[in-house]
């Protein structure tokens, strides 16, 4: 059996490098190092050390990556078995703390201290989704304890399926993988949040089959949709629709431009019973509502494409607003890290500002607690969620 936990060999920092990591982070960029030893194997673990042979801990080398250090451990030599066991143990047990655990994100890579690795536990079934060399090597003794630990706690997993088809995976000189691992079994899924029931198909679905991030921002929309017409832009699964309606709305429409998304909405809305209230389509809209939520795709990845990505968020809240009557809701949000608060702020201000209307923030909120944000791991903090009362200029 391959040896998951031997070290092939060391890395050391320049100096003056290294002070994201120092600060708390967990990536080591390919110019940040000045040496590294013979018999190095990407994939495995390293010893990182600072420029003066200081000792900073353990991660796994990719040369292949940009990032090319993802670290695993501080201030201890020794990677184990019961080291990882700890990890996961941490992991699933403050998700068991802070979130309702039917359906949740289980670990969170780096946030979660172990880089690279997505696991999420909807109902009775685990998608893993792995994005780093290193951790994909340690993805199945991860899996069965994460299983084990459930099974402690009552819950036994029937099923196991990977989503590792990211094109990220290509930065790393991996193939984009999915499939069973282990036994085959039937993917579709059926899953409550928030008293809303979906079904969920972990084969074919977005990421790893539905977005939880957006959990509590759902249920923090119903108390303002009772009686309302509202607008769900971007709806997908029909998820901030579905909880419209059941809060009793009295007129849910849900838009997407794909077919395949607007049939899964429509499917769902009829599982919760509310085909008569909330309707799904893909279209343009021009009438106005008491409630618009604008929840879009990412649209950018990357730091390169923030301007272009400023640009569209801006439009979209143009048009949002235009769509809000005077004294409605609008709750607008981005899920990308490299779009900030202060700059998706910037960006709804300008927005209001070019259609004249006057914003009231009733809230600001980000991802859901089983996504957890680590400080100073920047990439852990991606989503950010506002609402608004939205008013004539007076």
């Amino acid at each position: 059996m391959e040896d998951l936990f031997s070290v092939c060999g060391k890395i050391r920092l320049r100096k003056g490098e290294g002070r994201t990591l120092k600060a708390g982070g967990a990536w080591i960029y390919d110019n940040e190092i000045e040496w590294m030893s013979d018999g190095i194997i990407d994939g495995h673990l390293v010893k990182v050390l600072d420029f003066d042979d200081y000792f900073m801990g353990i991660g796994f080398i990719n040369r292949k990556s940009k990032i090319t250090v993802r670290m695993l451990a501080r201030h201890t030599d020794v990677v184990d078995e019961a080291f990882i066991e700890e990890r996961v143990r941490a992991a699933v047990e403050y998700r068991f703390d802070t979130v309702d655990t039917s359906a949740c994100r289980l670990i969170f890579g780096e946030a979660d201290f172990l880089p690279g690795l997505v696991i999420d536990k909807y109902s009775d079934v685990l998608v893993v989704e792995s994005l780093a060399l290193g951790i994909d090597r340690f993805k199945s003794l991860i899996v069965e304890k994460v299983k084990e630990i459930l099974h402690e706690k009552g819950i036994d997993i029937r099923g196991v399926y990977e989503r590792s088809d990211a094109k990220v995976r290509t930065l790393e000189g991996m193939e984009r993988v999915k499939g069973f691992i282990g036994d085959e079994f039937d993917t579709n899924v059926e899953i409550v949040e928030n008293g809303v029931h979906y079904m969920i198909d972990v084969v074919n679905g977005q990421k790893t089959g539905f977005f939880l991030d957006q959990k509590y921002n759902r249920l923090a929309m119903q108390k303002l949709c009772k009686d309302k017409r509202v607008l769900d832009c971007f709806t997908h699964m029909g998820t901030f629709a579905l909880n419209a309606g059941i809060a009793g709305a009295k007129e849910v429409t849900g838009l997407d431009i794909s077919e395949y998304a607007v049939e899964q909405a429509r499917a769902n809305a009829k599982l919760n019973g509310l085909e008569n209230t909330v309707h799904f389509k893909c279209a343009n809209v021009l009438e106005k509502y008491d409630v618009v939520i604008l929840d879009p795709p990412a649209f950018t990845k990357s730091r390169e494409a923030t301007k272009n990505a400023i640009k569209g968020y801006r439009e979209i809240n143009m048009k949002g607003l235009k769509l809000v009557k005077d004294g409605g809701y609008l709750a607008s949000c981005s899920c990308s890290h490299f779009m900030t608060q202060e700059l998706l702020t910037k960006t709804i201000k300008e927005a209001a500002k070019a259609v004249h209307k006057r914003l009231r923030q009733v809230e600001f909120r980000t991802q859901s607690p089983d996504h957890p944000i680590l400080w100073e791991a920047q990439e852990s903090y991606y989503l950010k969620f506002y609402i608004f009362q939205v008013v004539d200029e007076k």
